[in-house]
């Protein structure tokens, strides 16, 4: 089995391999990213296929485990399905909210893959982790629009309207759009958000936020409990869980998906 290195935490250091894109500038190379991704051409499978190719993977972004992401999957799944059994959406977006990392098998570089992500498009607030360090070379930074406080966006305009940098989170968000998987809302926002730690965890970019996001943002809180503290070394019996998640897969986003 091959085992691809994701390399070291990007959110942890300045990363000289990103320089041939600074003089574009974050929000440039997110649309930029948007446009390669969010048409989904690149594979059809379906989502326990998708998950499967996360045993290619092991996350040294991650200083928690060095097992493949798919039993940290399958973890956070039964860490949820234990005390919200009731809710299986959220259970299956335990099971899929990393899948996004499958971009790293097609060529995506590690720090566009996995790490915090944050708003573009306006002023890179303190709680990023090493803000000061990441984003010298940044053109953003000095740009007379781009480097407000609110930037290109509308005070309250809602993180719906919001472009967020690119990683595996808003990339398998632009998936169950695309393939318009029925999980719920709130379900959404764990697997658009969840890297999001400025917001959830830092309280900023709040200016930008609008009453729905205030309603949804304890539910991406609630869910990063389990994303953060259900790893460990008790590795689950995968072959056994199958057939129970395979039926929320065929409930919420059923069949060969785009991706």
């Amino acid at each position: 089995m091959r085992v691809i290195n994701l390399g070291p935490d990007p959110s942890l250091a300045y990363r000289p391999d990103q320089q041939p894109i600074t003089n574009k500038g974050q929000t440039e190379f997110r649309n930029f990213e948007h446009a390669e991704w969010s048409g989904c051409t690149h594979a059809k499978m379906t989502m326990m296929e998708a998950i499967d190719c996360l045993d290619q993977l092991v996350d040294e972004s991650d200083p928690d485990v060095d097992f493949p992401n798919s039993f940290h999957a399958f973890q956070t799944a039964e860490g949820i399905r234990a005390l919200h059994p009731d809710k299986d959406w959220f259970q299956l977006v335990g099971l899929i909210h990393d899948v996004g990392k499958i971009m790293a098998l097609w060529g995506e570089p590690q720090w566009a893959v996995v790490g915090d992500t944050f708003p573009v498009g306006c002023k890179f607030q303190d709680s990023i982790v090493f803000r000061d360090t990441t984003f010298k070379e940044n053109p953003d930074l000095i740009d007379t629009v781009l480097s407000t406080e609110c930037g290109i966006y509308k005070p309250k305009c809602g993180l719906e309207n919001v472009l967020m940098s690119w990683g595996h989170d808003e990339y398998l968000y632009q998936v169950m759009k695309f393939n318009e998987c029925s999980i719920p809302e709130e379900g959404l926002y764990m697997i658009r958000f969840h890297s999001f730690y400025p917001w959830h965890c830092g309280n900023s970019y709040t200016h930008l936020c609008d009453d729905k996001d205030r309603s949804m943002l304890p539910w991406v809180k609630e869910f990063n409990k389990f994303d953060l503290y259900t790893k460990s070394e008790e590795l689950p019996d995968v072959e056994s869980l199958r057939p129970y998640y395979q039926s929320l897969i065929d409930k919420y986003c059923p069949g060969v998906l785009q991706w």
